[in-house]
């Protein structure tokens, strides 16, 4: 069992699996990186990518050999969440359940702070 620290992201081993999957099929980068914006209809939304190129400043999350890259200020708003990756019959994808949020949009897609 992972202690929790509000000032982590803290993975599941499904969304780590995702990730490392996602890579290989891929076939290149650094890892994954993942953050927020400002977008959608209540105000942030996250986003992945591949880190292809590595910003110094951000935060490396190693599980696994899996190195997921957050940038600070993104960091603010996901301190404390779980990320994870679910199927739901044929839906699938990450979700994050994040503590920060103080209501999330009808589509789940953007949530405000």
């Amino acid at each position: 069992m992972e202690t929790f620290n509000p000032k982590e992201l803290s993975f599941t081993d499904s969304a780590i699996k995702h990730f490392q999957t996602s890579l290989k099929e891929r076939g290149r980068g650094n890892g994954i990186k993942i953050g927020v914006k400002e977008a959608g209809c209540s105000g942030y939304e996250y986003f992945f990518d591949f880190a292809d190129i590595i910003d110094p400043d951000d935060h490396v999350f190693n599980k696994n050999g899996c190195k997921v890259y957050v940038d600070n200020e993104s960091l603010k708003f996901l301190s404390g969440s779980q990320v994870d990756y679910s199927k739901d019959g044929l839906n699938s994808g990450i979700k994050f359940i994040n503590p920060n949020a103080k209501a999330v949009c009808g589509c789940g897609e953007s949530f405000t702070i």
